[in-house]
């Protein structure tokens, strides 16, 4: 199939373009030639065509102690694999990865092969790197760098420097290979994201910058999720065969369109259809759209699966109890004669505000971890559902605030499955006043519905 696929435009001024990565290619007629090949079919037909491409690492297999086999590969996927790309018109960055730079022999070839600007910190020139174009500002780091460590090691000074330096960017995107925050229930220090000692510094230098985006891979999955108003994408679907899990993910392309309405995306598989897609940031969810929910039983606001680009947001507020542990539910949505398929409520000594979505009967439950409520006190939180989000589509922040954070979760999937029940319960749970009654001394809930375009 050769239709063309089109592309979501921004507004003028604004950008658009492609994210794709982990294709751990270079090899000629191996596995990853051809599911790499199937991607790139995709890529080329968008149209309008990408403004540029961004690599955000694992372009070849690599991890061999032979440079001379390392530029062979290198070699193979610029000169073959990607010949059908004019990279003077369509200007293509990378970040460094673990298959491309896992020592300082490969951290040389990388340098050597793809010339890219030597405007990083000392030590990481053509490594880490930054590129402005126009009122967008991308930041490109090495999340691997041999003088630091090695993999999962990250430098912070110059990213912050850096962003700071650019302050007047309109758009600012930072992109490494590692994700900062787990992905699909795949965690571990340096393995599978940046070192955790690393991780709180890091993302407030993003939050204080107001970037838009941290963009990674090296999970083989798209995931998008969002910490403190700044989002985590992760895009590892670009040829590697395997996936984390499968039957979930899919190889893909991501193509963006950004401007001063924000950030739109669509995640193409390999037949050029969307499988994904995302508006940020969420609506405002102004104050005359608020329904208050009655405690107890009563008929749902709405019901059945929300349309594609459906927002569910709850205001909640209260006083916590004291000395509580036992479950205490705020909002359960029964359907007789099985386990609630969703219940929200707090859990545990520390009163964590705590999503419980049951998927298959039979089957454990899912688990998203918000906030801690503390004892006896007062609290204002809203708490919003986006199923095209996916795992990170069950958010939070203080009323009155803007950014939204994810609930913590090991899931793959979210609430893009979920047929919301005809009713929902307030402050108990499904089996009535004495079921995981809330203990706190009030409690108030109310909802809100927006559908994005």
């Amino acid at each position: 199939m050769n239709d063309p696929i089109p592309s979501s435009l921004p507004a003028k001024p604004g950008h658009q373009f492609v994210i794709y990565a982990d294709s751990c290619s270079g090899v000629p007629g191996a596995l990853h030639e051809r599911t790499f090949a199937s991607v790139n079919d995709v890529v080329r037909r968008l149209y309008p065509r990408p403004e540029f491409i961004l690599f955000p690492g694992d372009e070849i297999i690599g991890l061999t102690a032979d440079a001379d086999a390392l530029r062979a590969q290198w070699r193979h996927w610029l000169d073959t694999e990607m010949s059908w790309l004019d990279r003077r018109e369509v200007p293509l960055w990378h970040t460094t990865g673990n298959h491309t730079t896992y020592d300082r022999m490969s951290e040389d070839v990388f340098r050597e092969v793809l010339k890219l600007p030597r405007n990083g910190p000392p030590g990481q020139e053509g490594l880490s790197y930054w590129v402005r174009r126009d009122d967008l500002l991308m930041v490109f780091v090495h999340t691997l760098w041999s003088g630091l460590g090695g993999e999962g090691h990250v430098e912070t000074d110059w990213l912050e420097a850096t962003l700071a330096q650019h302050g007047d960017a309109g758009h600012k995107l930072v992109l490494g290979h590692h994700p900062v925050f787990p992905i699909n229930g795949y965690t571990g220090t340096y393995q599978r994201e940046i070192g955790h000692e690393y991780r709180d510094r890091f993302w407030d230098i993003l939050v204080r910058a107001d970037v838009t985006a941290y963009v990674c891979s090296h999970i083989l999955a798209f995931d998008v999720q969002v910490h403190q108003g700044v989002l985590q994408i992760c895009t590892a679907g670009a040829g590697t065969a395997h996936r984390m899990p499968e039957g979930v993910e899919y190889l893909h392309c991501v193509q963006v369109a950004l401007d001063d309405d924000g950030l739109r995306y669509q995640v193409l598989d390999t037949e050029g259809t969307v499988r994904e897609r995302l508006r940020w940031p969420l609506p405002s969810f102004g104050e005359g759209g608020w329904t208050t929910l009655p405690r107890g039983i009563s008929p749902a606001p709405f019901s059945g699966a929300p349309a594609p680009g459906t927002v569910i947001a709850l205001r909640l507020s209260g006083h916590t109890a004291v000395n509580a542990a036992a479950p205490q539910t705020i909002l359960c949505a029964p359907v007789p004669g099985m386990i609630a398929p969703l219940w929200l409520g707090l859990r545990g000594p520390k009163q964590a505000l705590t999503l419980i979505l049951g998927r298959e009967s039979g089957r454990s439950p899912h688990y998203w971890i918000g906030p801690d409520l503390l004892a006896g006190q007062d609290f204002a939180l809203d708490v919003a559902f986006h199923p095209d989000m996916g795992p990170g589509g069950v958010l939070w922040r203080t009323t009155g605030n803007t950014r939204w954070t994810s609930f913590a979760a090991a899931s793959a999937t979210g609430l893009e499955h979920l047929s919301w029940p005809a009713v929902w319960s307030v402050g108990h749970g499904q089996d009535g006043p004495d079921d995981t009654p809330y203990t706190g001394s009030q409690l108030d809930v109310a909802v809100a519905l927006s559908k994005q375009p």
